[in-house]
């Protein structure tokens, strides 16, 4: 996906996506009048932009939020409509597994884009709303924002879209069965003290902040950005420290061939700013 920076990018009804700063790309989900809840449309649209910009160098971060109220309300329960491949033809369990992993295999367009994804929570983000942000590399949230694991109080497991592998990953597992066995709320005040959220904000001011973070994230070598993120998530699946470690030396020589290394280097030397150019 070509950007101009600060121009749209393209603009759907459920999804819009505009590039705020260079190589920072907003997206955010716009169903406002039903709090952004998921719906086969938003979802599709949601894994087409992921996939658009994976390995596209001029996306260098990425924040999802909500436009409204809300950041994403879960599964709309009015009607999600037909994931894709569905042509009327399955019986229940097939029709409802296609919805199930149309929504929850957005994890590997997460995991799989290079460009590390901030959640910018805005409001509530309730069932696989909360799940959604779960994916992200980094949750910040305004101060009135709420996370909530509703799948619980709807009659169904609290193990849904990623949450039972990804919650005791991110707060331990004690208190993450007590928030997925309970379905209570998490107001933004305890999201940062447990580590679900790395900064909470008023509601005016997380945009602004969520952009200055990917800026942050920008100003660091292309290369760099792209083995961290990608040895962090590897590294919650590896078994031992040794094996960890091993994938960190690896990665570490693969970075140091680059021209982005010694352009950081040279940079921090001569007191001037660094010019990254992908190579």
């Amino acid at each position: 996906m070509t950007v101009t920076a600060g121009a749209p990018i393209e603009v759907r009804d459920v999804v819009t996506t505009e590039e705020v700063r260079p190589g920072v790309l907003l997206i955010r989900l716009n169903r406002p009048d039903q709090l952004n809840a998921m719906t086969a449309d938003l979802i599709q649209r949601l894994r087409d932009i992921l996939h658009e910009v994976r390995d596209d160098a001029g996306v260098r971060a990425i924040i999802l939020t909500g436009n409204g109220s809300a950041f994403c309300a879960g599964l709309d329960l009015r009607g999600y409509g037909q994931a894709p491949g569905n042509r009327g033809v399955e019986g229940r369990p097939q029709a409802g597994l296609r919805v199930q992993k149309h929504i929850a295999d957005l994890h590997e367009a997460f995991r799989g884009a290079r460009a590390p994804v901030i959640a910018a929570i805005n409001g509530a983000a309730a069932g696989g709303g909360m799940s959604l942000s779960l994916f992200a590399d980094i949750r910040m949230m305004a101060k009135d924002a709420k996370l909530h694991a509703a799948f619980i109080k709807r009659g169904l497991s609290a193990c849904d879209i990623g949450a039972s592998w990804l919650l005791p990953r991110i707060v331990g597992f004690s208190r993450a069965s007590e928030i997925l066995l309970t379905g209570r709320d998490i107001d933004a005040r305890e999201a940062l003290e447990i580590g679900l959220a790395s900064s909470v904000h008023e509601p005016q001011d997380l945009l602004a902040a969520a952009i200055e973070k990917a800026e942050l994230i920008v100003s660091n070598s292309p290369m760099g950005v792209w083995m961290t993120k990608e040895v962090l998530w590897s590294n919650l699946e590896i078994p031992s420290l040794r094996a960890g470690i091993d994938l960190e030396n690896r990665t570490q020589i693969l970075c140091s061939l680059t021209k982005d290394h010694r352009e950081a280097v040279s940079s921090f030397l001569e007191k001037r700013p660094a010019e990254y150019l992908n190579r």
